[in-house]
């Protein structure tokens, strides 16, 4: 009687993950500022100055007043706008790092035998890549 073995080779398949990371745009942003026109009415009490004469007649029967106006000096408005400051606003970009949880379900093949009888199998380890 012959002794015959046979051997069979079967490929165990590990899944690893693999992560990689992708810069994608995720906003346009426009920084812009817009001036806006307003109208402002103040009400600016002004002096101004004036002789007066006055001319009456010396009778009864003319008893009639004659004035007569001169103006001598006025104050004039003037308006002067200012350019002030409101604020100074700062824009830039930062990049703020964070950690994301990921997860996945790996797959892994194992070699099970099942054997009836009085049989002895002996399975050898090769060395997988980690």
């Amino acid at each position: 009687m012959k002794d015959e073995t046979q051997d069979v080779t079967f490929q165990l398949h590990k899944e690893k993950l693999d992560i990689t990371k992708e810069r994608v745009e995720t906003a346009d942003v426009k920084v812009y500022k817009n001036t806006y026109q307003e109208v402002k009415q103040i009400l600016v009490p002004v002096i101004h100055e004036e002789l007066v004469v006055e001319k009456k007649g010396l009778t009864s029967a003319y008893s009639d007043v004659e004035v007569t106006r001169i103006p001598l000096s006025e104050e004039r408005v003037e308006v002067t706008l200012h350019p002030t400051v409101l604020n100074n606003i700062s824009v830039d970009t930062q990049q703020v790092e964070e950690v994301i949880k990921v997860s996945d379900t790996l797959k892994e093949e194992k070699l099970h035998i099942d054997t009836i009888g009085d049989i002895n199998v002996e399975v050898v380890d090769s060395p997988t890549d980690v």
